[in-house]
């Protein structure tokens, strides 16, 4: 039996937030990103992931508690690290805040949160967060430097953004797939649990999973797109299906 088959199940948490978004593009309430959780959680989903963004593009502060009370999954909330949203957080208390990048301009997250460059101004956020119970997610490139950073900022999880993987083709992508798993794996050494996501489909989402040391991959958009044509059930359903069998 191989590594990967010995590893234990891997956890899927969906990204909600391009519900949020095409409910958003004409107002009003539907579709409902709640609407969505549940039907996450009735179908093999292990958590909710979403995106309260400085422009509410996507989730709206009312979503959130919402979505909280919907499902008995855990709800994994990603956020800016600026006082707004750390004061956010702490009144929601959600089981997870994972730490990400964020500009006005950017369609989505492009890459990776600079930990080490930002130690001073992270690390009282995730203080914070810490000592209210929240489990701190940093979403970093998969690099050496970052996962020292996220070790003196005592981070207990890191996400490692996957986008570069997912664009790769080739003899590219099976450098990035690499550099990944040497990630995770100085990661998981060190004690930090390692996640992943960010442009995983289908095609692509197996090589990832069969990394032994990751705990959660997170994905979205991709799932809000199939569900559009084979409905959101199904579309979670199969993916949870081919990371299972990657394990």
């Amino acid at each position: 039996m191989n590594e990967a088959a010995k590893a234990p199940r891997l956890r899927l948490g969906v990204n909600i937030d391009h519900v949020a978004t095409i409910r958003n593009a004409r107002g009003g309430a539907h579709p409902d990103p709640v609407r969505a959780a549940q039907i996450v959680a009735a179908v093999g989903g292990d958590g909710i992931t979403a995106h309260l963004r400085e422009d509410r593009r996507h989730i709206r502060d009312a979503d959130i508690e919402r979505i909280m009370a919907a499902t008995n999954l855990p709800l994994n909330l990603e956020m800016a690290a600026t006082e707004e949203m750390l004061e956010i957080a702490l009144r929601h208390k959600p089981h997870a805040a994972c730490i990400v990048p964020e500009r006005r301009e950017e369609r989505t997250t492009e890459g990776g949160l600079d930990a080490a460059g930002q130690h001073n101004h992270l690390a009282p956020i995730v203080t914070r967060l810490t000592d209210a119970n929240i489990r701190v997610s940093l979403f970093i490139e998969p690099d050496a430097r970052q996962i020292e950073a996220a070790i003196r900022l005592r981070a207990p999880i890191v996400e490692f953004h996957t986008g570069k993987y997912a664009h790769a083709e080739g003899a590219e992508r099976e450098v990035e797939l690499r550099r990944i798993a040497d990630a995770a794996a100085l990661a998981a050494k060190n004690g930090i649990e390692p996640h992943a996501g960010h442009g995983l489909t289908f095609d692509n989402v197996q090589p990832i999973a069969a990394i032994p040391q990751f705990a959660e991959l997170n994905i979205g958009h991709y799932l809000i797109g199939e569900a559009i044509f084979i409905g959101l059930e199904e579309s979670v359903r199969k993916m949870r299906a081919l990371m299972d069998l990657a394990r």
